[in-house]
């Protein structure tokens, strides 16, 4: 039996350093780890695919926890399917779970569906969280930080838009998106 790995994080910017030291720690061969830096909600990962053209008969596959994998419970389900088709199974390590046994099988899939739910969940939460701040007044996104008074007073004396950005460092479109907010609210004369 040959041990292979995988890790993944959803985004670029964030480190697979502790995924990939939990592997190793059990007994994972560096060339056997696959990772991908992208989220579980997407199924086609390089790094998936290639651990699903690796893989033969009889080996197992270990992943630090459930989400790591997929998001999708549906998408998990077919995953694990797919591996188990090949004769593979698979280890989570954080979770205890395996699909070695017919009751991880079932347990994956009733953990992986409440996980989504869950997700589900937090995301309702912070949408109604949003708009409920958003009802006392307050702000989302960065601060502005083009004096707008000053782009509207140069294009009223004459000032075309062009040199109006070069002037004050921004971009074209800045300048044009102040303008257009502008006319909206009539500022411009």
């Amino acid at each position: 039996m040959r041990k292979f790995g995988y890790a993944r994080v959803s985004t670029s910017q964030q480190s697979l350093d502790i995924q990939v030291s939990r592997l190793k720690s059990e007994g994972v061969e560096d060339f056997r780890i696959f990772t991908d830096k992208l989220s579980g909600k997407q199924f086609d990962r390089d790094g998936l695919n290639t651990l699903l053209v690796k893989v033969e008969k009889g080996d197992l596959i270990l992943i630090t926890k459930l989400d790591r994998l997929g998001r999708d419970t549906l998408d998990m389900i077919k995953l694990v399917n797919q591996f188990l088709k090949l004769g593979v199974h698979i280890r989570f390590l954080d979770d205890g779970l395996s699909t070695e046994g017919a009751t991880g099988k079932l347990l994956i899939t009733i953990l992986s569906a409440i996980a989504e739910a869950e997700r589900t969940r937090i995301l309702e939460r912070t949408n109604e969280g949003r708009e409920a701040a958003k009802r006392r007044g307050v702000k989302f996104g960065r601060k502005r930080s083009v004096d707008r008074s000053k782009v509207i007073d140069l294009f009223n004396s004459g000032i075309k838009a062009s040199e109006i950005a070069s002037k004050l460092q921004i971009g074209r479109s800045t300048v044009y998106k102040i303008l257009k907010e502008s006319l909206n609210s009539n500022d411009i004369k």
